[in-house]
């Protein structure tokens, strides 16, 4: 038999069987699950290569993978070889929008990096923060706490 609507073969199966069977995908107490709710700004994202020193950033994203992935990239083409986000941010779009995700629109990024290069392990530090010079103080607290100091790698703001 062929229909020329699934409102017609869903009709059919209903009065054929008395109930819905297979075509009850969702119960009424049980709604579907809504997609993620989207995460609204300008994204943007830091990677680091720990082992060579090398980093790559990128802002003006829509998505926030799309700046993790463009970063981790640029890492990648700089000569990292173990490049990972250590910092990914994201500016509003609109000074009033929230989307109610938990993730705090920090405009600017910053990464220092020890100036003792070629040590056995180089401390770093990447940190977000509302202002560059935030962002910039907080990288630079967090890598010389190890005692060696450090300088601003690359910094990028949304």
């Amino acid at each position: 038999m062929r229909f020329r609507s699934a409102a017609a073969a869903i009709g059919m199966l209903i009065i054929s069987n008395g109930h819905l069977g297979a075509a009850d995908l969702f119960k009424a107490d049980e709604p579907p699950t809504p997609p993620p709710q989207e995460e609204r700004g300008i994204w943007a994202a830091i990677a680091y290569s720990t082992p060579d020193e090398k980093h790559g950033f990128f802002w003006g994203a829509d998505k926030r993978q799309e700046a993790m992935d463009i970063a981790r990239n640029y890492c990648k083409r700089n000569g990292g070889s173990a490049c990972v986000v250590v910092s990914v941010f994201r500016n509003h779009r609109h000074w009033d929008d929230e989307d109610n995700t938990g993730f705090p629109y920090e405009h600017c990024g910053a990464l220092a990096v020890g100036k003792e290069a070629g040590k056995r392990i180089t401390p770093w530090s990447a940190k977000s923060a509302p202002t560059r010079r935030e962002a910039e103080d907080l990288a630079m607290k967090a890598c010389e706490i190890s005692g060696i100091q450090c300088k601003i790698r690359e910094w990028v703001c949304t």
